[in-house]
């Protein structure tokens, strides 16, 4: 029994949340952003010498992440050099879960860090250790469906207070404190565990998977935007923030905040900070003067409720209602959807002012569901902010940036150390996947 504890917390790893700057991880990102790419483009974009180059081909060749295109070689080359490489992707994939107040939702992605399939089942509003065993088995499941792809890893990503190291997380919203998150997800599935802030990851797909995003299925993993500029990886690294700040903002049950800087999502020890309580006041919304309570999903229906947008004893109304409503004309309805995002502007301009970042993004349904309402954020957000302007960029991912940032908690041990990663993830604990 103590063995097996000890194997199952040898499996939960601290989630790697910032731009990779090993060998084999640099070429393995050169690969994954511009493949299949010759090893003497590796090492321009890399500014790696040729032999490091090969060296790092060579491992990542033999642990399976890379795989070679003889027949995209140059007509009249000579030797494995001039062979092409790329992502080997298809054999393999990680799960990641985005444990919500309400929904989580369990997504499969691919080595890129797209996503390939996403379910969603209602978070269990029970005691963390019968929500954790029914997550866990739904998770567990749904992983058996996947029989042409080898399982890598598991990454959570919710809200409350997480310790990266153990994998526990306090979640007051839940109701959970000291659920071991971690433990139980490597012991029912038997796979590397990495645990994370939902706010932090969701910074961290911006991070690392962003320039990718816009990328085809089947084709380049660059945008074709940056692939003509000529940039190389370190160039374009350095655009996405790697020497510079970000501030992300996120709103939609919850609101919260993550701060990038120097390349790499900054996670306090103590736990991330809080923006739920912020000063917000709004006749309209109603609230208690705080901004969580103002401008959460449940603040616009209750709201909706009392001006007849939704009907009264309507059974589990979803936001999508006052959408419609919205949609359809309805005065109230864009009325209520202005002001939300009336008071997020104003929000946003706050943080903007305190911290002075260099980039500013903001994610989370309560900005891409309703993208009519982003004039109005933009407008309170210049009319609050006292600072020069500076624009508000919206998600790369839209409506489905919790699935983005659960994928990249467990795809970001492999982009930071791929060799080390596949290791660890062959060294299978309790019950195999």
């Amino acid at each position: 029994m103590r063995s097996t504890i000890l194997l199952t917390r040898h499996h939960i790893v601290a989630a790697a949340l910032g731009l990779p700057d090993g060998a084999a991880a640099s070429v393995f990102g050169a690969a994954r952003m511009r493949g299949p790419i010759a090893r003497d483009a590796i090492a321009q974009v890399t500014s790696l010498s040729i032999a490091t180059v090969n060296r790092q081909v060579t491992s990542l060749l033999d642990a399976g992440l890379l795989r070679e295109r003889p027949d995209l070689a140059a007509s009249g080359a000579i030797g494995r050099p001039r062979v092409p490489v790329e992502i080997n992707h298809e054999p393999y994939l990680t799960l990641g879960l985005h444990i919500g107040a309400r929904t989580t939702s369990i997504a499969a992605t691919d080595l890129f860090g797209r996503t390939l399939d996403v379910v969603e089942t209602p978070t269990p509003q029970t005691g963390h250790a019968a929500a954790l065993d029914a997550l866990a088995g739904s998770a567990r499941r749904y992983l058996s469906r996947w029989h042409r792809r080898r399982p890598l890893w598991v990454g959570v990503a919710m809200g409350g207070v997480v310790d990266p190291a153990t994998g526990t997380v306090d979640h007051p919203r839940l109701g959970w404190t000291g659920a071991p998150v971690g433990s139980v997800f490597a012991e029912t599935m038997g796979l590397p565990v990495s645990v994370a802030v939902h706010v932090d990851a969701m910074a961290g797909a911006e991070l690392l998977l962003g320039m990718t995003r816009l990328a085809p299925a089947s084709g380049s993993s660059l945008p074709s935007a940056l692939r003509a500029s000529g940039s190389s990886l370190p160039s374009a690294l350095r655009a996405s923030g790697s020497s510079s700040t970000s501030l992300y903002v996120y709103a939609r049950e919850t609101v919260g905040y993550a701060l990038v800087i120097g390349g790499r999502v900054h996670s306090p020890a103590t736990g991330p900070g809080t923006i739920a309580a912020l000063p917000a006041r709004s006749e309209l919304l109603g609230g208690s003067g705080r901004l969580e309570s103002t401008v959460s999903d449940e603040a616009v229906l209750a709201a909706a409720r009392r001006l007849g947008v939704i009907r009264a004893g309507a059974a589990q109304p979803a936001l999508a209602t006052v959408l419609r409503a919205a949609r359809a004309g309805s005065v109230p309805a864009r009325e209520l959807l202005a002001e939300r995002a009336r008071v997020l502007g104003s929000a946003v301009a706050l943080l903007r002012d305190m911290l002075n970042p260099d980039d500013l993004v903001v994610g989370g349904q309560a900005f891409t569901e309703y993208p009519e309402g982003m004039a109005e954020v933009e407008a309170a957000y210049a009319k609050s902010s006292t600072l020069p302007p500076r624009d508000i960029r919206v998600t790369a991912f839209g409506n489905r940036v919790q699935e983005a940032g659960a994928g990249v908690v467990s795809l970001g041990g492999l982009y930071a150390d791929p060799i080390g990663a596949m290791r660890r993830a062959l060294r299978r604990v309790g019950v195999p996947a």
